[in-house]
């Protein structure tokens, strides 16, 4: 890694994890993340702490909201995006995975309005089934973070991209800089029913959120080689600012097929710089975060750096069913420093 950015990477480390996770699914019949929760995005909100995630209950999954004083002991609220009407590119799952807010990896973390209301990017997928078929991303807005109203078509569609996304489109993370805003998202070369995949992380940019243009040199982070922890996936983007430095949070997938949260440092948004080693790492055999710890979201408070990230572990008494009820999905934390 360039000397550049070493300066940077003990202010984004965070090794102490908290014991448990912090939300689950509820593994009621009829709620709507009954099955698992995932892709948590975490921001404050005057003097509380909200939580956008994403609640599957077997047959789609749909957009939630959780509420804390303290970052550790979180409620739920309520469903707040639900799926659109049939034939959309929504039709049988709808995640809302970032709302705009200020780039300040030590600031607040407080949303920012535009034009007066919140803004946000959300991933749809038009087929029945897990993430089936190739998903699609488009805009959402909102005056209380309660309703929300949704573009009808997608802004980002795969078979517009490169071959590298061609199998469809995943989260995405929306950053405003200079006038100019830039739309991160990962996505992978070929539908996953064809065997295996590899996903990649690019940019599309926009001045008037209704035009967009992708990055002539997508994708801006790329999976890495053999052997390395992004060997097959370097995916869903977290993109913040430390100083003059940008800072993407992501996560990889290694050889085996666990997952766990990297980061990269860039001067410019476009041209990324990896560190090797995971900021948050998967946990030892049995644990809640075993299986993966992945999926990126983080806020500083009081000097602390909370790490949110999807921890998967075994579900005890189920092994040997068909996921996902063989596996915990939850949402957990870590720390930079011990709390």
């Amino acid at each position: 890694m360039d000397e550049t950015f070493e300066h940077i990477l003990p202010h984004v480390l965070t090794p102490h994890k908290y014991d448990r996770p912090i939300l689950e699914p509820t593994y009621r019949d009829g709620d709507f993340d009954s099955h698992l929760v995932d892709c948590p995005f975490v921001f404050k909100h005057g003097d509380r702490y909200l939580m956008i995630y994403i609640g599957w209950d077997g047959k789609v999954y749909r957009t939630g909201l959780a509420s804390s004083g303290d970052l550790l002991h979180w409620n739920r609220e309520r469903m707040i995006l639900d799926v659109g009407p049939e034939g959309n590119f929504d039709a049988h799952s709808a995640g809302l995975s970032w709302v705009l807010r200020d780039n300040d990896l030590q600031g607040p973390g407080e949303l920012v309005r535009h034009n007066g209301r919140f803004l946000g990017s959300f991933l749809g997928f038009a087929e029945e089934g897990y993430e089936a078929g190739p998903g699609r991303i488009g805009l959402v807005f909102s005056d209380d973070l309660r309703h929300w109203e949704r573009t009808k078509d997608p802004i980002l569609r795969p078979e517009d991209g490169g071959q590298w996304e061609h199998g469809g489109l995943y989260k995405s993370c929306l950053v405003e800089h200079d006038h100019t805003f830039y739309l991160f998202y990962n996505a992978k070369d070929k539908n996953k029913t064809h065997g295996r995949w590899y996903e990649q992380t690019g940019v599309a940019l926009s001045s008037d959120l209704e035009h967009w243009e992708r990055y002539e040199d997508n994708p801006v982070l790329v999976h890495g080689p053999r052997g390395a922890l992004d060997e097959s996936f370097a995916s869903e983007p977290c993109v913040m600012r430390m100083g003059d430095v940008w800072v993407m949070f992501y996560f990889g997938v290694d050889e085996a097929g666990r997952a766990r949260d990297l980061v990269a440092f860039s001067d410019d948004l476009l041209h990324w710089q990896k560190h090797p080693d995971p900021v948050v790492d998967i946990g030892p055999a049995g644990t809640f975060d075993s299986i993966h710890a992945h999926k990126p979201s983080v806020i500083m408070k009081d000097g602390v750096l909370y790490h949110f990230y999807c921890s998967v572990g075994p579900r005890n008494g189920q092994e040997g069913k068909p996921w996902p009820y063989n596996e915990h999905r939850t949402i957990a934390v870590a720390t930079s420093r011990p709390l």
